[in-house]
């Protein structure tokens, strides 16, 4: 519903000489599925379906990348800061961008000045895990769409920003949440759907990839994540994931978490959806024997049906919190099409992705503790040493045995998205060096409480840095260069054809880097910790680079030792926009 601030805040624009109203937004399903090639939009998460955060955009490049400047800076406003983890979609002259506590902003992007805004209303109660973010939007038609705190999904047009329709995902009071930006992809049988995942793995809530029509939201077919659960097809009952009882013991799938709570990427080629699935619950493992699928996998789904097609667990049984929803991006190398996904448990697969065949994996951080490799299955060989012990078997039944484990449960890599550059051949992986104290306790289910069964407390690794940017060869693992960062990375990166390597920094920096040699080009400090992915596209012939900048997210909230590093940081609500001057544009033509 709209307050009278977007009437006052259009009549206020609309008076000025220098404004002119954009037309309205007809984003085509075409449009979405060439927005990886196409230079003068980004609509959708990711640069592209696919995922790769790749733009063949080369205007600023290792030359030019020096001489950028802002072009305009635009403010959230407010007190409601807090992190601010989204990435901007642009659209006819229009800016789309999602900000914490489920908020929208229309921009103009010639001024940076304000369309309009929309601010869902929350209610109390909501149990976001890990701050109160949102991570983008999706765009079709004349809609954008997004998701809330509250666990709803909401459309709205894009020239007004008026309320379409609103869709409840799940029950809030039970832990459930939305915080991805939703996915748009092409059905025969359905028209353009629009997929979402759930958050909530922390609450026991079983996860579930589900598809919508984009015109009224009502559902197409729905997919539960953890085996024993039914799915749906056009509003009757389908088939059941897994087998009941295959993997998880007792009725513990029942609560068997797997949320789907980062989103997902469409490969054409294979017309296949790939969602990552979070850790299972609770935490304590010695409660749950068994893979207990399909929790901290990816698997790959029939955008028809919502059928998985396969599956592949990077922890089973996991101990450690490493959920497995990392991004899923698509790449071609040596004739095949392959998928590589960089895990919370430090290791970077890489999959054939119409079969989910391994292909290989290697770490991508140091001091991997909890699994001494990976066979040649795919499965990774434990050190059961390095498996925090069970409290049944404690002294006093209260706390089992505690272990350092190398990664922290926040991750060799968490959300944070990492990019593949055409050129170069390589991945460019936003990574944290850290392990953490973990320790298992009893703990029983109750409906919107955490259900965990573990305590932790997380420390660095190295005294010189946490974060690590790495250029990585997929297929050897070879790092062929490291960028080292003294607080954890815990914002996207994007590479161009120019030769660069973008993202952002906790200390406020945006950074461009040499994609083939990792020497820093130019950096701008934003005011805030970075948390958000940038984007690029080409306006009235000149490259535009944004970035939104708000330091917050899990750091901060679960962070340990780590957090009271950064406590410093201050948190912030804005996006930067630059550009080169128009003298050096013109020459760089």
């Amino acid at each position: 519903m709209k307050s009278w601030k977007w009437y006052a805040t259009a009549s206020a624009i609309a008076l000025s000489a220098t404004f002119t109203a954009p037309v309205s937004a007809d984003v085509k399903m075409d449009d979405i599925l060439k927005d990886a090639s196409t230079v003068g939009d980004v609509v959708s998460y990711g640069l592209g379906t696919q995922g790769q955060r790749y733009s063949p955009l080369k205007q600023v490049n290792r030359d030019t990348a020096g001489r950028l400047v802002p072009a305009w800076a635009f403010s959230f406003g407010g007190e409601k800061q807090r992190g601010q983890e989204s990435q901007p979609l642009v659209k006819d002259g229009v800016m789309y961008v999602t900000g914490s506590y489920s908020r929208m902003w229309a921009v103009d992007v010639k001024t940076g000045r304000e369309i309009w805004q929309y601010d869902h209303r929350l209610p109390e109660g909501i149990l976001p895990c890990c701050d109160v973010i949102n991570r983008g939007a999706a765009i079709y038609g004349e809609n954008v769409f997004f998701g809330t705190l509250d666990a709803k999904i909401v459309a709205l047009n894009a020239k007004t920003g008026k309320v379409v329709w609103t869709k409840e995902i799940d029950d809030f009071k039970a832990g459930y949440s939305y915080t991805a930006a939703p996915l748009i992809v092409p059905s025969k049988a359905h028209g353009p759907i629009i997929v979402t995942g759930v958050s909530g793995g922390e609450f026991g809530v079983v996860g579930r990839v589900e598809a919508r029509k984009v015109d009224n939201g009502d559902l197409v077919w729905s997919r539960p994540t953890i085996e024993g659960h039914m799915g749906m097809l056009a509003g009757k009952e389908s088939t059941m994931t897994g087998k009941q009882n295959e993997s998880w013991p007792g009725d513990l799938w029942k609560t068997g978490g797997g949320a789907t709570w980062l989103g997902g990427t469409y490969d054409p080629d294979t017309n296949l959806l790939f969602f990552g699935t979070g850790n299972p619950a609770p935490w304590n493992s010695h409660m749950r024997p068994g893979d207990n699928k399909w929790s901290c996998a990816r698997i790959a789904l029939d955008p028809e049906t919502g059928e998985i097609k396969w599956g592949f667990q990077t922890t089973p049984n996991d101990g450690w919190d490493f959920d497995g929803v990392n991004e899923v991006v698509s790449f071609d190398a040596d004739g095949k099409k392959l998928a590589a996904t960089a895990d919370r448990n430090g290791f970077l697969y890489v999959l054939e992705r119409a079969t989910g065949k391994f292909v290989t994996a290697n770490p991508f951080v140091a001091k991997i503790s909890w699994a001494k490799g990976i066979d040649k299955t795919g499965r990774p060989i434990y050190v059961p040493e390095n498996r925090p012990g069970d409290p049944t078997k404690a002294a006093d039944g209260k706390k089992g045995s505690s272990i350092f484990a190398v990664p922290s449960f926040l991750g060799g890599k968490n959300w944070m998205p990492m990019a593949y550059s055409k050129d170069t051949k390589l991945f460019y992986v936003p990574s944290n060096e850290w392990g953490m104290d973990i320790w298992n306790e009893p703990v029983t289910y109750k409906k919107g409480a955490a259900y965990l069964g573990a305590g932790f407390t997380i420390k660095p690794v190295f005294d010189t840095h946490i974060g690590s940017l790495k250029a990585m060869e997929p297929l050897t693992g070879k790092t062929v260069w490291e960028y080292k960062n003294k607080a954890p990375l815990w914002g996207g990166v994007m590479t161009t054809a120019g030769g660069l390597v973008i993202f952002g920094t906790p200390e406020g920096e945006l950074k461009v880097l040499d994609d083939k040699t990792g020497k820093e080009l130019w950096s701008f400090n934003t005011g805030s910790g970075i948390v958000g992915s940038p984007i690029t596209w080409e306006q009235d012939g000149e490259q535009m680079i944004s970035i939104v900048s708000g330091w917050g997210g899990a750091v901060p909230l679960w962070g340990g030792e780590v957090a009271k590093s950064v406590a410093n940081l201050n948190q912030g609500g804005m996006v930067w926009t630059f550009k080169l001057p128009k003298q050096l544009a013109s020459k760089a033509k």
